[in-house]
């Protein structure tokens, strides 16, 4: 379904207003509109809006809104599921209990949490740092302090959350403090953030036991610190597995296969120890 001008204007004054367009979208935008208002070619502008943004869009580096604009003006069904925020609650204090992961970009830790037994609702967003309401592109700049994270609603009676934290360790390479992977920054060093004595104690006694492991030639650098605000992310980047599968399947890959190589080398590196010492 092709847009009207109506449409296209209206969705232009949106994202122009929007405090989380980047200055450079905006610019374009702006451009746009103004060529729209003074009866330009409704298709040769939006031809043109395209072509500017393709590069970012191709990279997926376009802000939310505007990458979903994107969609629209080349004739991709934009996704329409939104994230129920609302819904993102502790309801049962008695069973429920929640758990708080920085481990890298949070587009690829919330696959492997959502999809366990027992858990309610993953939210992706940041925390741990000092700026209120940080938009997407500030807590990219690492200026705020703050790391993505994800913030893990779950039952109690079906998973434990020295589980979530066993499952977390599988999920990070811990001897990185400069960010995850291919995702490097601050913002994307891994972190265990406790909400009480008893998860600290369950985080210190595993982070113990993974560096007696001896599976790591570099010293384990993953913080534990208390919980603080969590700002969740506006709803483009919620589940991005379930948005965008082909991407995150690649993404995926890249991690498992880092993490294979790097515990052969720590079972190599263990047995070569055991047999030296025999």
């Amino acid at each position: 379904m092709e847009l009207t001008k109506e449409e296209a204007l209206r969705d232009l004054y949106n994202l122009i207003l929007n405090e989380d367009t980047r200055d450079w979208e905006r610019s374009v935008l702006i451009s746009t509109k103004n060529a729209l208002e003074t009866n330009e070619n409704l298709k040769i502008q939006l031809a043109g809006l395209e072509e500017k943004l393709r590069p970012l869009a191709i990279r997926n580096n376009l802000t939310g809104d505007v990458a979903d604009f994107y969609s629209k003006i080349v004739g991709e069904a934009v996704e329409e599921e939104r994230f129920d925020f609302s819904k993102h609650r502790i309801k049962d204090y008695k069973h429920q209990d929640y758990a708080v992961f920085g481990g890298g970009c949070f587009w690829c830790m919330v696959e492997p949490f959502e999809t366990k037994k027992g858990i309610d609702s993953v939210l992706s967003g940041f925390t741990g740092g000092h700026t209120d309401h940080p938009s997407y592109d500030q807590v990219l700049s690492g200026a705020t302090g703050h790391v993505e994270a994800v913030e893990i609603i779950f039952d109690t009676r079906l998973i434990s959350y020295k589980e979530l934290v066993d499952l977390y360790w599988q999920l990070i390479d811990p001897t990185d403090d400069k960010g995850q992977f291919q995702d490097r920054g601050n913002q994307y060093r891994p972190i265990i953030f406790v909400r009480n004595k008893q998860q600290r104690k369950i985080a210190e006694e595993s982070k113990k036991k993974v560096i007696e492991s001896g599976r790591y030639k570099q010293p384990v650098v993953t913080e534990i610190q208390p919980t603080s605000t969590f700002w969740p992310v506006e709803n483009h980047y919620q589940q991005f597995y379930k948005k965008n599968p082909k991407r995150y399947k690649r993404i995926k890959r890249y991690r498992q296969r880092f993490l294979l190589y790097q515990r052969l080398k720590g079972e190599v590196r263990m047995r070569y120890k055991k047999v030296k010492k025999e």
